[in-house]
């Protein structure tokens, strides 16, 4: 049994920051990527950055600058700093871990997701 586990989302005013958590727990192993998705309404769900354990990191054109990514590998756990937020980051974000299942098999896991929503 694997859980992805996304805290810290919230309303937040335009320029303002919120720091995403995610936690993974139980029988993943290898963990090695760690990202942020975001879906909001009426949209795709699109990349907004990725963690890798070779040390890559990914961004979105649209949250360069504005996000950062980072992780601890020791805890299964990764962050997202947002500064600068904008309307248009509104969305639910979802935490994605990938490695290994207990059988030794590469998956993906998925939170259930964080509101985050940045309004006047």
């Amino acid at each position: 049994q694997v859980e992805v586990v996304e805290s810290g989302g919230g309303l937040v005013q335009p320029g303002g920051s919120l720091r995403l958590s995610c936690t993974a727990s139980g029988s993943i192993f290898g963990i090695n990527l760690m990202g942020w998705y975001r879906q909001a309404p009426g949209k795709e769900r699109e990349l907004v950055a990725a963690s890798g354990s070779d040390g890559n990191i990914t961004y979105a054109d649209s949250v360069k600058g504005r996000f950062t990514i980072s992780r601890d590998p020791a805890k299964k756990m990764s962050y997202l700093q947002m500064n600068s937020l904008k309307p248009e980051d509104t969305a639910v974000y979802y935490c994605a871990a990938r490695g290994f299942s207990i059988s030794g098999r590469p998956s993906d896991y998925w939170g259930q997701g964080t509101q985050v929503t940045v309004s006047s």
